[in-house]
């Protein structure tokens, strides 16, 4: 990749648009503690990053302290932007993680601008910032601290079970600014779990994740995202999932199927043709092209499989496709981070 035999302050001229100067790259980092994994430290020029107004995302700044994930979820929207990095969205995605060492410091700056309005920011909302990483660099606790400092909503998501460590954190964070947390939990059958999601923690822990932050106080919010088309839409699946949820304690559910962007496609049909090649041709009807979402059809007859089960558990229920939208103008990016673009944010 071009990202090889740099050094601090060096000029690339073939490199990808933007990323020209790499004085930004610290080191690659290898360690026993973390077998297969490469961790590239480079220092962020930013830690906001602005949600475009057409987003259906009801909020208008997340962070991503990371890009690329060791979760290895093999249907992960956010595979493709390791493209731009000269890496490709498989197994690159999975080990060769990018830490922005400085995004605390960075942060810091950004919110004592007297433009800071203080609206949410969310967190977890491309790749997890409670991936195994996030043991070794800690730079959660500071985002958390400083956003709380400043007197800044936050939301985050997470797949990671490390939220447990940073509960004193939070709580002590919810007194001064509203907070957010939600779970992210897909998969209640313990094979395919393993299978789709390798680098999760298995789903018990989960719950018991989301049983520690309810007993925290917090009201968390369970994102039962993606159901699988003919892997985990059963009736049986969904009211075991939602019996689960419950019972670990969470309000709330946020459930919708399969997205396929396409630089996740190739990577998850790779999988489906190992594992399950008997769904393969079902798949290709239903995500045909450069399709992304399942199919209308498909989308209302799980809503209406769904929400019966949700109210019979008592648990207040969504489907993604009734998220808010803000009502906000359209964010132009700067050429800058059109290069090399983060993830635009989705709900999983």
């Amino acid at each position: 990749m071009r990202w090889q035999g740099q050094k601090l302050g060096e000029v690339d001229a073939s490199a990808l648009p933007g990323m020209e100067d790499r004085s930004n790259v610290l080191r690659t980092v290898t360690t026993p503690e973390f077998a297969g994994m490469t961790f590239h430290e480079v220092l962020s020029k930013s830690a906001l990053n602005h949600v475009p107004g057409a987003s259906r995302m009801p909020f208008a700044w997340t962070i991503n302290p990371y890009r690329g994930c060791s979760h290895a979820c093999v249907y992960c929207f956010a595979r493709g932007t390791h493209e731009y990095l000269d890496l490709d969205g498989g197994s690159d995605f999975d080990s060769q993680i990018v830490v922005k060492v400085n995004v605390v410091e960075v942060l810091e700056k950004e919110l004592r601008k007297g433009s800071w309005e203080h609206e949410t920011v969310a967190l977890g909302t491309n790749t997890d910032p409670y991936q195994r990483a996030e043991g070794r660099y800690k730079l959660m606790p500071g985002i958390i601290e400083t956003l709380a400092a400043s007197g800044t909503p936050m939301s985050i998501l997470t797949k990671g079970t490390l939220i447990r460590r940073d509960i004193p954190l939070l709580v002590k964070a919810a007194e001064r600014v509203p907070v957010d947390v939600q779970m992210s939990i897909a998969m209640y059958d313990d094979e395919l779990q393993k299978a789709i999601e390798p680098g999760t923690p298995t789903t018990q822990a989960r719950l018991d994740t989301v049983r520690a932050l309810t007993d925290a106080g917090f009201r968390v919010t369970v994102f039962l995202m993606p159901i699988m088309p003919h892997m985990t839409d059963s009736l049986k699946a969904i009211d075991n999932a939602l019996l689960r949820i419950k019972e670990a304690g969470a309000r709330r559910v946020v459930y919708g199927a399969l997205h396929l962007r396409p630089g996740v496609k190739p990577w998850f049909f790779q999988w489906l043709d190992t594992h399950r090649p008997d769904l393969v041709s079902s798949y290709r009807g239903l995500y045909p092209g450069a399709s992304v979402e399942a199919p209308k059809p498909y989308r209302q007859w799980l809503a209406k499989r769904a929400r019966p089960l949700i109210r019979m558990h008592g648990l207040d229920g969504r489907h993604e496709d009734d998220y808010p939208r803000r009502d906000r103008p359209t964010f132009t990016p700067s050429p800058a981070r059109t290069a090399a673009p983060e993830p635009q944010p989705m709900l999983f």
